[in-house]
């Protein structure tokens, strides 16, 4: 009898009136959901438009840069072309007024003595010539990649073995000379360089090879070469030019007694 008394007063079992009563606020979660989705759609394509629409201007701005980089380059290299005939033609007039003077002679000598250490005049003789580059694969990872540091290793197992001079892509490596990255580029002297890296290196044709394969730095380009697949080319030429480097000058002076 109690339990038809029971099933009279509540006809519904309780967890029924449970999911009943839950109805109602998920109806109401999957609308505001649904609104959520409807401004976000909207808010996606407005931004679609607008790239869209500021697409033509964004590639003018970049035209715009690389002609205003372009011409940069331009000025520079007609610059550098100055300077070095500017220099050419002072070291006349400075021949021509030391002529005949013992002391100032001697002198100099002594300048052009020191001037291929300089690195201010072309340097020319047996050495060799590397060509590195990156791995053929290309991921973009910078493991495939050759960087700046990797090139500064290279030219230091370089004078290690006894380098007289040396240069990358034609640009002298002297004391005054930095090797940095600027982005994905490799820069000498400022200079933006372009793959494959070409180093040249003036040295002994009969110990030098040898000598820098010997070195830490020889040893770790050959397993970059084996590891990741680099390109590491070495020969020996019998006639290699250094360029000097225009853009050399003085920084330090000081009077002589």
């Amino acid at each position: 009898m109690d339990l038809l008394r029971e099933i009279t007063r509540a006809p519904i079992d309780p967890d029924y009136a449970v999911v009943s009563a839950r109805k109602g606020p998920r109806r109401r979660n999957r609308l505001a959901l649904a609104s959520v989705m409807v401004v976000t759609g909207m808010l996606v394509a407005m931004s679609a438009v607008q790239s869209f629409r500021a697409a033509p201007v964004v590639a003018e701005q970049r035209e715009a840069l690389i002609d205003s980089v372009r011409e940069g380059n331009e000025r520079v290299t007609q610059q550098r072309a100055r300077v070095e005939e500017l220099q050419n033609a002072n070291d006349v007039h400075r021949e021509a007024l030391l002529d005949g003077d013992e002391e100032a002679s001697f002198r100099q000598e002594h300048i052009a003595e020191l001037a291929p250490v300089a690195g201010s005049v072309d340097v020319s003789g047996p050495g060799l010539e590397i060509v590195v580059d990156d791995a053929p694969e290309g991921s973009g990872d910078e493991l495939d990649q050759v960087l700046d540091g990797d090139i500064q290793v290279l030219v230091n197992g370089l004078w290690r073995a006894g380098a007289e001079a040396v240069a990358i892509n034609g640009h002298r490596i002297t004391s005054l000379s930095a090797i940095r990255s600027a982005g994905d580029a490799v820069t000498v002297n400022y200079r933006s360089l372009t793959r494959p890296y070409t180093i040249t290196a003036i040295g002994s044709p009969d110990e030098f090879a040898e000598a820098f394969a010997s070195t830490p730095e020889g040893r770790l380009w050959e397993s970059l070469r084996d590891d990741y697949a680099f390109r590491f080319d070495v020969q020996a030429r019998d006639d290699l030019v250094v360029p000097g480097d225009p853009s050399l000058t003085v920084r330090h002076a000081r009077r002589t007694p």
